[in-house]
């Protein structure tokens, strides 16, 4: 049994090995009489019992006396047969590090722990989660990190100091977790089926559980197709409601409103913002932060790749199980912000197939001739099927290059987008999956 990586964040709880990320359990628990169902199979039946269903056990992990807990005394109960279900799925029977958010307690950790003891696995070390995850793209002597959670978005506070990354403070933010956009999401597809088909499908817990089943498949062909089209069964029934876009992302701005402005309250000049893949693809949320800021899209493998890289520093403590909060960065060497980069480090130019052409102040065009032939000095030309014809413009602002589409979706860095944003050398632009790629690049002087 090979050496695991467990990341505790119950909108998905990742266990990984240097394969890579094994499974993702999200933080549901059943109890349907003698049986117990733990993490997507509890969650695809959580609104069908919700009386028998909990998912506050990882985020309120404590010893207290648990109402109506069917065959649970407490929440570290359920927590167990996560932890044993885990071990179970992803076989898991040796050494561990387990990777945990900010927002945990001195208490929270002792439990962790003692549940440990009585598992088929051994925890060998406990790491900041935000630090794991941002370890490898962290850019800045600051750096903010925003995860999302099933009732929560964490954001941690993180600065470099002698080469060394280090978790600062952690600031919960409730009520704008996967859970409570889910709860908007379904709302307002209930009112299109209502109002499109003359169906509520909440009125019923079946339909209701199928509405939820059914989400993430939605708001993956939304990101493709600018809409969401939404079927649900009802007996011989199928019914179809549309959902537009902007009406979605409207829907979600209030969550994004109470996001940013606590990341605006932690920021400073020269923060880099780092978010979860979770949190980022949440529709129109890149969209909502500001273009200054200097934004980094976390890949979910980060923590499994940290932990595995850097064991023998998160397992070495002599004198038992200690949280870690700091650790070296790659080569040793602190960074500096990406705002404060020498004019030297700045992208020169776009490269479009075999040209680099210059970002001053260049357009791109759709155009049925290709770049080279009838287009303008200036202006970069695109041959892409269904889009306008006036996709965006390069420009260089206070020695910074932009991107700006306007109200145009696009792709940056294979991340629905809108509007400007602040580039960097590598930095890959698509306007749609199958497009020509445009690349960043800086041309030094011989």
């Amino acid at each position: 049994m090979s050496f695991k990586v467990i990341e505790l964040n119950d909108k998905a709880i990742n266990v990984g090995d240097e394969t890579g990320l094994l499974i993702r359990s999200p933080g549901f628990a059943l109890a349907d009489g003698q049986e117990v169902m733990l993490g997507e199979q509890a969650e695809k039946q959580a609104r069908l019992k919700p009386t028998n269903s909990y998912n506050k056990y990882w985020q309120e992990l404590n010893l207290d006396p648990i109402e109506h807990g069917n065959s649970f005394r407490h929440h570290a109960d359920i927590a167990f047969s996560h932890l044993q279900h885990l071990a179970h799925e992803a076989d898991i029977g040796s050494d561990v590090v387990i990777a945990v958010p900010g927002s945990f307690t001195r208490q929270q950790l002792s439990i962790l722990l003692g549940l440990a003891q009585h598992s088929p696995f051994n925890i060998a070390g406990i790491v900041d989660s935000a630090l794991s995850a941002a370890l490898a793209s962290a850019g800045a002597s600051n750096v903010l990190y925003a995860d999302l959670h099933l009732h929560q978005v964490v954001v941690t506070r993180l600065t470099v100091e002698d080469g060394q990354l280090g978790s600062r403070s952690t600031v919960q933010i409730p009520g704008v977790g996967s859970q409570n956009f889910i709860d908007l999401i379904m709302q307002l597809a209930t009112g299109m089926f209502i109002q499109q088909c003359r169906f509520n499908p909440q009125h019923d817990a079946e339909s209701e559980q199928q509405l939820y089943n059914k989400l993430p498949q939605w708001l993956a062909q939304a990101q493709q197709d600018g809409n969401l089209i939404l079927e649900l069964n009802a007996g011989d029934t199928v019914h179809t409601a549309k959902m537009p876009m902007d009406s979605l992302v409207n829907s979600l701005n209030g969550h994004y409103k109470t996001i940013n402005e606590q990341i605006a309250a932690m920021a400073t000049r020269d923060t880099q913002l780092l978010v979860s893949s979770a949190l980022a693809e949440k529709p129109g949320f890149t969209d909502s932060l500001p273009a200054s800021l200097d934004l980094v899209v976390v890949d979910d493998s980060a923590t499994n790749n940290t932990c595995l890289e850097y064991r023998d520093l998160i397992t070495s403590a002599e004198q038992g199980i200690s949280l870690v909060n700091t650790l070296p960065l790659p080569n040793g060497v602190a960074t500096a912000s990406r705002s404060s980069q020498s004019q030297a480090e700045l992208p020169t130019h776009v490269l479009y197939g075999s040209q680099a052409l210059p970002v001053n102040e260049i357009r791109i065009e759709n155009h049925q001739t290709l770049n080279g032939h009838e287009a303008p000095a200036d202006v970069l030309a695109l041959s892409v099927a269904g889009m306008p014809e006036n996709l965006g413009n390069f420009s260089v602002r206070s020695e910074e290059v932009f991107f700006d589409s306007g109200e145009l979706s696009y792709l940056l860095n294979g991340v629905t987008a809108t509007g400007a944003h602040k580039l960097a050398v590598g930095d890959r632009i698509q306007f749609t999956d199958n497009s020509d790629v445009l690349t960043l690049i800086r041309v030094r002087d011989v």
